[in-house]
């Protein structure tokens, strides 16, 4: 982060209080609510996060702010399973979070429409180093109808080709660096009798992220763009088709072996192929080396390879864009009465302490001077891959079943793992997309 953020933590309460309360942002929505709206009562700002092994970063913060703050943060942990569902049950309703985490784009769209979060665009545009703390595409990737609703408060959780080591320095092979390279490592590692791409195909979720690469590397990150601005004519792009004939001449070539359908992710199915040399490669989230690390500790170690996806021929797309889950976010009701301490609170998500309790607990920050932060991370060769491939993206397009609304997200996933299994055929598949 730039040096001037790391200072933010030094400023009181009262001081940048004072600033806010001229804000537009807070001018529009009214620094208090109806009664009892929001889930904020009597000076305290419930904050709602995702029940998993990361939140001790969040409750060290909400530590952090309650020293200095009369307003006091409550965080509730929400087990992960039911998230979404009890965030849309709740909001506006007397029980709604003042602050929620979520993913951006789709998962907090139909609370944009129906104004029920603070647009953070104008304190962006009144104070440049909160915006210029974090790496622009992150920023960016959490954007709705083109403003901000979210501040980065997780790790970034980039798309990447991790390969076999052993497998490779067996085969004589380098990992790939064009499109007839993926084809030539196919053939190569059939002939090895490995699977040469592991792929957990009983999951749409892992397929979807080869049809991301290869449409953002085909047409550019602006095909799919597109599509999440709601332009369905996008499906019919030239990109697309070429990227659904890819994928089946990939699983024609036998790419992903033959019974891909059957392997999950959830029961390590495909990470197990992966790590126990039967399979070469394997394209998955940032993730898969925590994964590896805890179910596979010595191939985690010694046997695992990560590069990026590559460049295709007469491709539009730079070879540099990235695609996965660009980060997780802090957005705020519109109806929080603490609308000055909700706004206060998710920019501690800039501060040095946060950032050293995000790489303490494995994770990648996406604030954008977190350089010598990953010197200390129990991977450093790993997290510095990650962060400048991230930082170095022109573009970082969000997970599509995220990005899009669920009610698009479920009938894609469906299209895509059909497409896989050759229920539909390239031209086929276009028609299906287009229709939804």
């Amino acid at each position: 982060m730039r040096n001037n953020l790391s200072r933010r933590g030094g400023r009181t309460i009262a001081a940048v209080t004072a600033t806010i309360v001229a804000s537009s942002v807070l001018a529009a929505c009214g620094s208090s609510g109806p009664e009892g709206s929001g889930g904020g009562d009597g000076g305290t700002l419930n904050v709602w996060v995702y029940g998993d092994a990361s939140t001790k970063v969040q409750d060290e913060a909400v530590k952090r702010f309650n020293k200095n703050s009369d307003v006091k943060a409550k965080l509730t942990k929400v087990p992960g399973d039911s998230y979404q569902d009890k965030l849309r049950t709740a909001m506006g309703t007397p029980n709604a979070p003042d602050v929620f985490f979520n993913w951006g784009g789709g998962s907090i769209a139909n609370f944009v429409e129906k104004d029920m979060l603070v647009d953070l665009t104008p304190e962006f545009d009144k104070d440049p180093d909160l915006k210029g703390a974090f790496i622009d595409t992150i920023v960016d990737a959490g954007k709705v109808n083109d403003k901000y609703y979210g501040v980065p408060m997780r790790g970034m959780q980039p798309v990447i080709l991790f390969y076999n080591k052993n497998v490779f320095e067996k085969a004589d092979a380098e990992p790939p660096q064009s499109w007839e390279d993926m084809l030539a490592l196919v053939d190569t590692f059939k002939e090895e009798g490995v699977t040469p791409f592991a792929l957990a195909g009983a999951d749409a979720w892992p397929e979807l992220m080869w049809v991301e690469y290869l449409l953002d590397r085909n047409g550019g990150a602006e095909v799919f763009q597109r599509i999440q601005d709601g332009d369905s004519e996008a499906w019919g792009d030239p990109a697309v088709l070429k990227t659904a004939e890819q994928i089946k001449e990939l699983v024609d070539r036998g790419a992903f072996g033959k019974n891909f359908a059957s392997v999950n992710y959830t029961e390590d199915g495909a990470s197990t192929l992966f790590a126990k040399d039967r399979a070469a490669m394997h394209l998955m989230g940032s993730w898969e080396y925590a994964n590896q690390k805890a179910n596979q500790p010595k191939f985690a170690e010694d046997g695992i390879g990560w590069t990026s996806f590559p460049a295709l021929p007469d491709g539009k797309g730079d070879p540099k864009n990235v695609v996965g889950n660009p980060t997780n976010y802090w957005s705020i009701n519109a109806k929080a009465k603490e609308q000055e301490a909700a706004l206060e609170f998710v920019k501690t998500a800039a501060e040095d302490a946060y950032v050293k309790d995000l790489v303490g607990n494995g994770d990648v920050p996406t604030t954008s001077d977190a350089e010598e932060r990953l010197k200390a991370h129990d991977a450093p060769q790993y997290a510095e891959f990650q962060y400048e491939m991230v930082k170095a993206a022109p573009a970082f397009t969000l997970s599509w079943d995220q990005a899009l609304p669920s009610q698009q997200a479920e009938p894609m996933l469906t299209n895509i793992q059909k497409l896989f299994n050759g229920q539909l055929s390239p031209k086929d598949f276009v028609e299906a997309m287009k229709g939804l």
